[in-house]
């Protein structure tokens, strides 16, 4: 008789989570992913089309690769629970039914974890990004349809006040960023701020001196229309 806590339970729901991730990864890689969408043919007769044979074969297959890649990476309770079951399908759905009341708290959990997230000062924006990056993608994971677009919005919002110019040439020129592209461009965005932030300290300085002059900040703003243009070239 196998027993656990809920703290094991909610563990035990986390890897089932990575797990549903790298399985749909693996079988999407072999070509195999229909077997978990798609119900099994039926088991050719003496009549069976040749055609209808290799469906047959492809989707056992399929089945087979799945259901040891899921027994793998299972903890030994759940194992025992479902090593006699017909399909991966079948597997999935039943840890699915299992954990639909750990998916709910997960979903919340993940999404405080992702409004509450902001860059600290020094800190990496490489990691950061990741970081959030990770969460959304476990979010979509259990459930949650989150807007590609709405994603990008949710990562610039973490950033400090020294991306805003970023931000405005991002909104302005409704640039289309992936994920990936996102990080590169923060990335280049933060080594030009860092290696030009000695020249704005002093353009502001000269800008507060003269503002009778008419001309106050105009180096300062050059300096971020540079950075902006820069960043998003890049």
């Amino acid at each position: 008789m196998y027993s656990c806590s809920m703290e094991d339970l909610y563990n035990i729901f986390k890897k089932l989570v990575l797990l549903i991730s790298n399985l749909d990864i693996v079988l999407t890689a072999e070509g195999y992913k229909f077997v978990i969408t798609e119900e099994c043919p039926e088991k050719p007769d003496e009549d069976a089309t040749d055609d209808q044979v290799k469906a047959y074969d492809k989707w056992v297959k399929a089945d087979e690769i799945a259901r040891c890649y899921i027994l793998a990476s299972m903890a030994n309770i759940l194992q025992h629970q479902h090593r006699s079951m017909g399909s991966a399908y079948d597997m999935l759905e039943s840890l699915k039914e299992m954990f639909g009341e750990q998916n709910r708290a997960a979903k919340q959990t993940t999404m405080k974890a992702l409004l509450n997230t902001k860059i600290t000062e020094g800190s990496s924006v490489r990691d950061h990004v990741l970081k959030m990056m990770g969460l959304l993608n476990e979010l979509e994971v259990l459930g949650a349809v989150i807007d590609k677009e709405y994603q990008v919005d949710m990562v610039l919002q973490t950033l400090r006040d020294s991306f805003q110019q970023f931000l405005l040439n991002y909104n302005m020129n409704k640039i289309d960023f992936s994920q990936a592209k996102l990080l590169n461009e923060l990335q280049a965005a933060k080594s030009i701020i860092k290696q030009q932030a000695p020249v704005v300290a002093l353009n502001v300085e000269k800008a507060s001196i003269s503002k009778s002059k008419g001309d106050s900040g105009a180096s300062y703003l050059h300096y971020f229309a540079w950075v902006s243009g820069n960043a998003t070239a890049n």
